[in-house]
């Protein structure tokens, strides 16, 4: 089979072995002539020219064997050691309190960024000793996004009670580049995307261990040849068919009811416990006759009479490889509102059958949390990573909610802590050409930098400007730094600028950036004397007409205002944490709304740091707008304390001259001590934090909001108590 783009470049293809490497002189002569006129060769001659054993293969264009080696260190953004809840800090249980403990050890990671620099990061970096540890990575599951034309937009609710409304939250600049840029630029992009980070994932799985790999109709033969090319086809265990109800239809072809879960092992030294499920009624009822200890039969009787009883299998009959469960609906008491959440024994049959109680487990597309909330109920270790932050905060609450439900029946539970993969290396932000010489490529991607710095200077107003290392831009008496097109501004990046504007003796800056790491402190270089303001470039920045017609508004960060509550008496006083405002200025699928919506319709749109209902009346065509947020509380999904900031330094291994340091950040550890958020049966939050005795003396408390599209901002104050 053969598939070839319209200007003679492969695409995605079968490949047979080839069966000879002579030349003849007439051979080696067409060579010749199809190199000096630029041609590409016809499809015999690369079976004559290369030498290869394998008897099928899958090609794509740029089709390489390189995989990324590089090493950044994992910076632990928030951890949550207990559950808290309610207005009583604590257990608030007795002396003889029975309820479920924080397992000491390993703490769960939940770890936000693109998974190609967090895999080989985990492999080829200082965590590779915690996992060998644990015994190593006993099991991968992942559901990554087959559908390259898919649109990764999610509802979004907001409001309380009645009054609650949803709408649709597009994905950031971020996800977007990489989701369509990226990885959905048709089946070549999709499958040079998943090749790499397979192959990291089966150098970090344990030699014991098994990979779960999820897809559908699109792409299930090229994944099963990538997956017979990295895990060998000796590996090839099982092709699951997960059967479902439910979706659509079509009178044009048989309606699409199953997806594909590839199965393969590392070795065949591999874990595999025989999974069970229920017998049919039918079936169950054909045992009607019970014993005295239980115990369900049959009677058999043979043609001589005699009489001899069959035992139902207590467990159950044997799984196979058709796994019948439906699909999570948004009644669904597990649903999170996520689209392509999947059903909790979907995954908790695959945990079970191929790792135990305390094995390591991974799921590097996490986005709901669904195969880690699975493996924290089966007390397996977990790792939890995904692009995109809503997925991360969505799996944040989902874990917090299991914490406390372990701790209430009385079960142990883990730690888990949010990291981010830091020190993002900047040159890395603009995509270039694989096929390009390592020059060529450094030249292109200098060329594109500056067209997207220019770009962005332009929607800002401001005017470019030379000899400084990070500063790019003047608006009026304020400098302009600009920072990464598709990897989130990092902290370090900002200390850079900091030290070069007191170097330089420059006390205003602007920081323009699409996103920013998790847990950063926006307010941490006011001490410093540094004047720095940090806005969002929103995406109309990359409308041309939006651009030259001025209409581009970048907006600020999130801004929170709170106040500390202390009471009590002598040495031991109690601090509580009242959250009084919080803002956000985001803008979303306000243009022209007015002209497109249809008469009779409404859509919700978000418009300077408001969300409202866009109406057209059905028989007047009068367009009307009623806010949604009718209070600045209405934008905050989740908020949590921590009451002494400054006690857990953020400390990051780094290997240094082949030697394993451990190093300061000067950052500190978000020590998550109380929580409130919304779910989706109770939409209620507390603006006021329990209080927690402290003893005498001055602390930092942190305060982390999270907005309902899973941006964060915190705030950290001077307390006296």
């Amino acid at each position: 089979m053969h598939m070839k783009k319209g200007n003679g470049q492969q695409k995605s293809d079968v490949r047979s072995k080839g069966t000879s490497l002579y030349l003849s002189d007439n051979e080696k002569r067409d060579i010749v002539k199809f190199l000096e006129a630029g041609k590409p060769l016809p499809e015999k001659y690369r079976f004559l020219l290369f030498k290869d054993e394998r008897e099928v293969e899958l090609v794509w264009n740029g089709k390489t064997n390189e995989v990324t080696n590089v090493v950044l260190p994992f910076q632990v953004i928030e951890q949550i050691d207990e559950p808290r809840e309610g207005k009583e800090f604590g257990d608030g249980g007795t002396l003889f309190d029975t309820s479920g403990k924080q397992i000491a050890g390993w703490a769960n990671k939940l770890i936000w960024g693109d998974n190609k620099l967090i895999l080989s990061s985990l492999k080829n970096g200082p965590m590779r000793k915690e996992i060998e540890a644990q015994g190593g990575l006993k099991l991968i599951y992942i559901d990554p996004p087959f559908d390259v034309g898919a649109d990764f937009s999610m509802d979004i609710e907001i409001g309380e009670g009645d009054d609650t409304e949803s709408f649709t939250k597009r994905p950031s600049v971020i996800e977007e580049i990489a989701y369509r840029d990226t990885w959905g630029k048709g089946a070549d992009s999709f499958i040079a995307m998943i090749y790499e980070r397979l192959k990291l994932m089966h150098e970090l799985l344990a030699e014991d261990g098994s990979i779960y790999v999820h897809c559908d109709w699109r792409l299930s033969a090229h994944m099963r040849l990538i997956l017979d090319e990295i895990f060998g086809k000796n590996n090839f265990k099982n092709e699951i068919i997960w059967k479902y109800s439910g979706g659509a239809s079509s009178n044009r072809f048989f309606a699409r009811k199953h997806d594909t879960v590839f199965f393969y092992s590392k070795s065949d030294k591999y874990n595999f416990n025989q999974q069970f499920e229920d017998f049919a009624e039918a079936t169950v009822s054909r045992f009607n006759k019970i014993d005295e200890d239980g115990r369900r039969y049959k009677e058999n009787r043979m043609a001589d009479g005699r009489v001899y009883n069959t035992y139902m299998n207590e467990e159950g009959k044997p799984a196979t490889d058709v796994f019948d469960f439906n699909i999570v609906v948004s009644s669904h008491d597990e649903a999170v509102k996520y689209p392509t959440q999947k059903p909790e024994a979907f995954l908790e049959r695959i945990i079970k059958a191929s790792s135990n109680e305390d094995d390591l487990v991974a799921d590097f597309f996490v986005g709901s949390g669904t195969t880690i909330a699975v493996a924290e109920k089966l007390n397996r270790k977990w790792i939890g990573t995904d692009l995109g932050k809503f997925g991360i905060h969505t799996s944040r609450k989902r874990m917090i909610r299991i914490q406390r439900e372990l701790k209430k029946a009385g079960k142990d539970f883990r730690a888990f802590e949010i990291l981010n993969v830091g020190k993002y290396e900047r040159e890395s932000f603009l995509n270039t050409n694989d096929d390009l010489r390592a020059e060529e490529k450094a030249k292109q991607a200098e060329r594109k930098e500056k067209d997207f710095i220019k770009l962005i200077l332009s929607a800002y107003k401001a005017e470019p400007v030379e000899s400084f290392t990070h500063i790019v831009g003047k608006k009026r008496d304020r400098l302009v730094a600009i920072g990464p097109i598709n990897l989130p501004v990092s902290s370090r990046f900002i200390r850079e600028i900091v030290d070069e504007c007191k170097d330089k003796n420059l006390s205003k800056i602007d920081v323009l950036g699409f996103d920013y790491e998790m847990g950063m402190n926006f307010g941490e270089y006011a001490d410093e004397g540094i004047d720095v303001t940090f806005k969002i470039i929103p995406r109309e920045v990359f409308d041309k007409r939006a651009v030259e017609r001025g209409q581009v508004n970048f907006y600020d960060v999130a801004y929170i205002d709170i106040k500390p509550i202390i009471s009590g008496r002598g040495n031991i006083k109690e601090l509580s944490i009242e959250l009084t405002d919080f803002s956000v200025f985001y803008n979303q699928d306000n243009d022209s709304v007015d002209e497109e919506l249809k008469a009779g319709r409404s859509k919700i749109v978000i418009e300077n740091g408001q969300v409202l209902k866009v109406t057209k009346d059905k028989d007047t065509e009068l367009v009307s707008r009623e806010v949604l947020t009718r209070k600045w509380s209405d934008w905050i999904d989740y908020w949590a304390v921590d009451y002494n900031f400054a006690d857990r330094k953020e400390i990051i291994k780094v290997i240094e001259d082949g030697e394993e340091k451990d190093i300061w950040t000067g950052d500190y550890i978000f020590d998550n001590e109380w929580q409130s958020f919304r779910t989706k049966k109770n939409r209620n939050l507390e603006f006021k934090s329990a209080p927690k005795e402290l003893p005498k003396g001055n602390y930092k408390v942190a305060v982390k909001v999270v907005d309902i599209f899973g941006n964060d901002t915190t705030k950290v104050i001077d307390v006296s108590v």
